[in-house]
């Protein structure tokens, strides 16, 4: 379940950043760059933006957990296991490009001209 609200927000964002740079979109566009590199700009913003929230994610669980292992009468030891970590990680990076594939889509498909008349 919170794999899904991760992945809606990171597509609401995406969808938020395309409308909003509609105007430099069209610039880009306008001057050569080409639907697949526009593809692979909201793709990248995407998978920053998921490996940046798990990586905060990851060290606000971690140190929760520690901070709760402290308060007993008895300070147990915190172990992590980092391929569950790395794993967490590399499914973010998977939502992520997921998350890109709406709003990519939008972005490419601006009408140049009319997306140069909004700014």
């Amino acid at each position: 379940m919170s794999l899904i609200i991760a992945a809606l927000g990171v597509v609401n964002t995406l969808a938020l950043s395309v409308f909003e740079r509609r105007g430099e979109i069209g610039m880009l566009r306008a001057i050569g760059l080409e639907r697949t590199r526009v593809k692979s700009m909201i793709r990248l913003e995407a998978v920053v933006i998921s490996l940046f929230d798990a990586v905060n994610g990851v060290a606000l669980g971690v140190f929760i957990a520690w901070a709760i292992a402290q308060t007993g009468n008895r300070p147990l030891v915190l172990v992590l296991s980092w391929t569950r970590i790395t794993n967490i990680l590399a499914l973010a990076a998977v939502v992520g490009v997921l998350a890109a594939v709406w709003p990519a889509r939008l972005a490419t498909r601006l009408v140049v001209l009319e997306a140069i008349k909004t700014e």
